[in-house]
């Protein structure tokens, strides 16, 4: 409960979030059915870089303050999105602005203060469902809105020791619950030991793209080295455009010579 999203807002790990969140979302746009995204850490919908919290860490600015001008082919609609948004926008407002009349979000978010902002940010919008409770809670929530397609997020603070463990069980049980859904989970890399059992227990997930960028070697436990997005059930040719968006974002946010991006597709 301690943790608040508004301090990281806009770094390097919400531009791949957020980069790869986008091509997933214009994946669902390109049939005419009506999807539903449900976003479970959903944090208070878009930030403010200039003030509060954000301006106190100053992270975005090595983030997304890297990539406003100019940038690469690849990463050009998500900057193009963040321009028009205004502030940051979070991961529901990103979603929220690719939603169509016909489409539905479905936004949790478990911190009271995280989640008013959130109930004011959201302002009435008919297409979005708010709840207040437990990500690992999901009975209710996946699959959300009784459709048949759409997108999944977890998205967790990684502050509990079995945090790793956890969303793994929840991962297998969402696609028990909604096997035709994409689902996507967030991790840190600080080193790669908890991050390689992650990616081992999900393993049994179909059509699995594991995305990360590696902005200095992953061997540094006390330290945020990079982040990752692995996708189950990941729409076709996404694979070639996490590839693409990881190297935009290499070129333009790695300092390190020991940089590096990871890319693997599974269909177990």
């Amino acid at each position: 409960m301690n943790y608040r999203h508004a301090f990281h807002a806009g770094n390097h790990g919400d531009c791949l979030k957020h980069a790869l969140l986008v091509a997933l979302i214009e994946a669902l746009r390109r049939k005419d059915t009506p999807f539903a995204v449900a976003d479970l850490h959903a944090g208070r919908g878009r930030y403010d870089l200039a003030g509060g919290e954000a301006a106190r860490t100053g992270e975005w600015r090595s983030g997304i303050g890297r990539l406003l001008d100019d940038p690469p082919p690849a990463l050009a609609g998500y900057v193009a999105l963040v321009r028009r948004l205004g502030l940051y926008p979070g991961s529901p407002a990103i979603a929220r602005a690719l939603l169509r009349p016909q489409d539905r979000l479905v936004l949790n978010e478990k911190h009271p203060e995280e989640y008013t902002a959130l109930a004011a940010w959201a302002d009435g919008d008919r297409r979005i469902t708010l709840r207040c409770g437990d990500a690992y809670a999901l009975r209710g929530l996946v699959p959300p809105a009784g459709l048949r397609r759409g997108l999944i997020l977890f998205d967790p603070p990684y502050e509990s020791p079995d945090e790793h463990g956890r969303v793994a069980a929840a991962l297998h049980a969402a696609h028990r619950a909604a096997p035709t859904f994409m689902l996507a989970v967030w991790y840190p890399v600080k080193h790669l030991a908890p991050v390689r059992a992650l990616r081992d227990a999900l393993r049994g997930l179909p059509k699995r793209v594991d995305a990360a960028l590696h902005l200095r070697p992953p061997f540094d436990p006390a330290r945020l080295n990079g982040s990752g997005l692995l996708v189950v059930n990941a729409p076709w040719r996404y694979d070639e455009q996490a590839r693409a968006i990881l190297e935009a974002l290499a070129l333009r946010l790695a300092e390190d010579p020991g940089a590096g991006i990871h890319l693997e597709a599974g269909h177990d």
